[in-house]
């Protein structure tokens, strides 16, 4: 990725977008400060198409029938009070 101060993305705003769609996101900086991102329109369809928001993302996760915890047959120590 590369870095470019806001002043700089602005004169050169072709060759960032163009580079965008080359290497990959190009940052934006102010002040040092990352501030903004610019990705290829492929890149940016990919993440929106990702998005189904928090619901989804919890109904994504595994589901008991798949989730296989093994638990040892061990039953601890002995211990005397």
């Amino acid at each position: 990725m590369t870095h470019w101060q806001v002043q700089d993305a602005k004169a050169h705003l072709s060759e960032v977008i163009e580079r965008a769609q080359g290497e990959g996101p190009q940052i934006i900086t102010r002040h040092g400060a990352e501030r903004a991102v610019v990705l290829s329109m492929e890149d940016y369809r990919r993440l929106a198409a990702g998005s189904g928001g928090f619901k989804a993302h919890l109904l994504g996760g595994p589901k008991v029938g798949e989730f296989d915890a093994p638990r040892s047959r061990d039953t601890g120590r002995d211990f005397e009070f």
